[in-house]
């Protein structure tokens, strides 16, 4: 779709030059490397990849060193004799334990490799929700200015207005209902300029926030370049994949594996387990007169084979508490598969919808300024009245305000499009980016 109508798109878009602008790239680069939620995710990643070195350590061999020295007391009593001797002893023992069968221990490495695996999807969806947070932040602040923007043009022509209905009543060509209805409107758009001021300078914290600073000019859209519909252009090739590759989805399949993993991990605590156990060990003796009694060594090698009995039922019950988790797995994974096709129902219908409206404010747009126009005309030559001059002021301010909106929300939608099948990046950022004016032409922050 191209933009319709560039010429009547100056007030949105025709901006003082400035150098410094920020884009939605750079502000999106500098949330990567500021925002505490993403740096808190990719914390959560690396401490969840360590799960699977941690259950791997139980199916790998395990090496003790073990050591005692000990002062020994003893007394011998014969009845004629009573002799008291003390002596030092000392042994050390090393031992190796290699698992055989641990059934318990080779599920918890599989679970392992699941979690490895989650958590890089969940940081890959903080990656995502990141994109749309940094987006929808600065897009509230180009809103936000648009308001002001807005309500500051509409504030200039009711003054205007105001100044020429008091000129008209002064030399009788108007009535004082005009010029009380003008100062009405004046007063009414400078609170509306109050309240789109501290607007703008909430939404600069916000993404202040996220990015760490606060940019006096943002870029943004340019009229002459395309916002292009979805492709493909059928929704349910959309909704089948959203269903397959959304995130969430991918999160809450592997949230299921782990908690299958987890049944098989219950139950066999029923099970033999069997290890290859080798150790080697010496121990001296000095008796109490200073003399070492002969050093001993002993070796050992062989397997040892633990067979639970009994538990006291508590094997069973962990069983149906893992059975009942993966229950509500299966419902959270069917539940993230139904969100996922709505969002991206909702998201291409926005695409679809914000295309419609903005070719839709484009010639309500071209409209209300020609409705403007006929208002004046009208005016001038006695056949309208102040009040239908500010009326169709009124209507042109608040078409480019909704109209710039229409834009935000458009692409947007795009975006959480891409976010619902899970394939949303830095590419299509720089895709939005495109359609910002260059560096060198940018939205104001404030005066």
């Amino acid at each position: 779709m191209r933009v319709l109508c560039p010429g009547l798109l100056l007030f949105l878009f025709a901006l003082p030059p400035s150098a410094a602008a920020m884009d939605l790239l750079e502000a999106y680069r500098l949330a990567r490397a500021h925002d505490a939620e993403f740096a808190a995710a990719r914390a959560t990643r690396d401490a969840e990849r360590e799960q699977m070195p941690q259950a791997r350590a139980g199916l790998l061999p395990s090496l003790t060193l073990s050591g005692e020295s000990a002062w020994n007391a003893r007394e011998i009593d014969n009845g004629a004799n009573r002799v008291d001797r003390g002596y030092n002893s000392h042994q050390h023992t090393l031992t190796l334990t290699q698992p055989v069968f641990r059934w318990q221990n080779l599920m918890a490495y599989a679970q392992g490799k699941t979690a490895a695996a989650l958590a890089e999807a969940r940081f890959v969806e903080a990656g995502q929700q990141l994109s749309l947070r940094v987006s929808s932040a600065y897009f509230d602040v180009l809103n936000a200015l648009a308001n002001l923007e807005a309500a500051r043009a509409q504030k200039l022509a009711i003054a205007q207005q105001l100044e020429q209905a008091r000129q008209n009543f002064e030399v009788g060509a108007a009535t004082i209902v005009d010029a009380v209805e003008a100062e009405s409107r004046h007063d009414l758009a400078e609170a509306q300029e109050i309240a789109s001021e501290n607007e703008l300078e909430i939404q600069r914290e916000a993404l202040r926030v996220m990015i760490g600073d606060a940019p006096e000019l943002l870029a943004r859209l340019d009229a002459q370049k395309a916002i292009t519909p979805p492709q493909p252009a059928q929704m349910s090739v959309w909704v089948e994949a959203a269903q397959a590759h959304n995130l969430g989805v991918q999160v809450a399949a592997h949230n299921a594996d782990i908690a299958e993993k987890e049944i098989a991990r219950a139950k066999a605590g029923r099970y033999p387990t069997l290890d290859l156990v080798a150790s080697g060990g010496r121990s001296r003796t000095q008796d109490g007169s200073g003399l070492s009694r002969p050093r001993t060594e002993a070796n050992s090698v062989g397997l040892q084979l633990n067979l639970p009995l009994f538990s006291g039922g508590g094997i069973s019950s962990k069983a149906r508490e893992a059975a009942a988790n993966h229950q509500a797995a299966l419902s959270l994974l069917e539940a993230a598969r139904r969100n996922a096709a709505l969002s991206a129902r909702q998201n291409f219908l926005g695409v679809v919808n914000g295309l419609a409206q903005i070719r839709a404010l484009e010639a309500a747009l071209a409209s209300s300024l020609t409705s403007l126009e006929h208002n004046k005309t009208g005016y001038e030559v006695g056949v309208r009245i102040n009040i239908d001059v500010l009326n169709a002021e009124q209507q042109v301010f608040t078409t480019r305000r909704d109209l710039a909106r229409a834009y935000h929300d458009t692409l947007l939608a795009r975006l959480r499009l891409k976010a619902a099948i899970g394939a949303l990046d830095e590419s299509d950022l720089i895709g939005v980016n495109a359609l910002l004016q260059s560096r060198e032409s940018a939205a104001g922050g404030g005066t």
